[in-house]
């Protein structure tokens, strides 16, 4: 959209000289430029919807999910009942605790439910408690020894933040061990002359985003500027440039220049070969840091809601995959409502205990054929 009703801003792309292609550099530069306008999109994406996301889980999806692990209990009342009948055979004892073991699991995953773990421990011939403790344990063994590290005896085991959160503080006291121990560490000649290069490069690049930034400064000055209307303008704009100075984001300062007409595509077709080579390497570590924030924002949903760590999440596919998991939890509770009333027929639960085998290990949909 067009500042302040004028025409549209140029992007900073370089654009060919007329008949002179680009060289090597400058499509790198414009490679990045789009690759980080690709992210920053990306970003707003996520942004816009994920508001509307957590909304409509939550006065949408939730409430379903809720009624879905009710009507589990529920079913487990019904087929425990079933299960202490009289002329019940032995191997459909065997077959209602397989299901109600497995249904007591699924609701016991999200609810601490002191009467549903009486009904797991007394069909499953184990303790819940005890179990659950056991897999926490083994989970967080195996964790552990992928990582080397030490968890702690204190760590939540059942909640992934919890997890995260310890593992990363792991993770960056490792990384400070480490900076710390090569800082106190003699190094070689050859080090240091490498250190030595890296600070010199780091210092150029930094001298390259000032002076964009002093250009921007000094033009948007708002105690220069008499007119109360045009001060308060670039009092925005001055905030605008001072917040990317501040993350070091280039292409924002860039940007700010040449929506202010300070600069142009001739401008940036013209620069020199040695400062462009420090904006690409500038524009490489904006464009890290975005890839950093998407997967910080992506991982976090996955956590927040159960996501599958390994599925490829997209802001566009996530209303329509909330809206396939309400109609899923909608076909489940039409599929309960009716295993509860079949748990309550003797004739009907015998037939149908026929067409059940105790070679599958779980039974997660619970899904009769009726």
């Amino acid at each position: 959209m067009p500042l302040f009703g004028q025409k549209p801003v140029p992007t900073a792309h370089i654009v060919p000289s007329g008949t002179v292609p680009l060289n090597k550099d400058q499509k790198t530069f414009n490679s990045l430029i789009k690759k980080i306008e690709a992210r920053r999109s990306r970003l707003g994406e996520w942004e816009a919807i994920l508001p509307v996301f957590r909304q409509t889980y939550a006065s949408d999806l939730l409430p379903l999910q809720e009624q879905c692990l009710d009507l589990k209990w529920q079913l487990v009342q019904g087929l425990d009942a079933a299960h202490d009948v009289k002329g019940v055979t032995k191997g459909e004892k065997r077959k209602l605790a397989v299901l109600i073991v497995d249904l007591a699991e699924d609701v016991l995953a999200h609810r601490d439910h002191g009467e549903l773990k009486d009904l797991f421990n007394k069909h499953s011939q184990s303790d819940y408690d005890e179990d659950e403790a056991a897999r926490m344990d083994g989970m967080k063994a195996m964790l552990e020894s992928a990582l080397g590290i030490d968890l702690g005896d204190d760590l939540d085991m059942s909640s992934p933040e919890d997890v995260l959160k310890r593992v990363e503080s792991h993770v960056w006291a490792q990384q400070e061990a480490y900076a710390e121990n090569e800082v106190s560490r003699k190094k070689s000649r050859r080090e240091e002359a490498c250190v030595a290069r890296q600070e010199a490069e780091e210092k150029q690049l930094s001298q390259s985003i000032q002076e964009v930034f002093r250009k921007l400064a000094s033009a948007l000055h708002p105690d220069r500027e008499p007119d109360p209307v045009e001060r308060t303008r670039k009092t925005a704009l001055m905030q605008r440039a001072n917040q990317a100075y501040e993350k070091g984001n280039l292409l924002q300062l860039l940007e700010l220049q040449l929506e202010l007409e300070h600069i142009d595509q001739a401008y940036l077709a013209a620069i020199r070969p040695g400062r462009l080579k420090h904006y690409i390497k500038i524009l490489r570590g904006q464009l890290g840091d975005l890839d950093m924030e998407i997967q910080r924002v992506e991982e976090q949903l996955m956590i927040e809601f159960g996501l599958p760590p390994f599925e490829t999440l997209h802001p566009k596919g996530l209303l329509p995959t909330l809206q396939q998991d309400m109609a899923t939890c909608r076909g489940q509770i039409a599929e309960l409502h009716e295993q509860i009333e079949t748990a309550a027929d003797p004739k009907r639960l015998k037939a149908w205990l026929k067409t059940v085998s105790l070679r599958r290990q779980t039974y997660p949909d619970f899904d009769m054929p009726f």
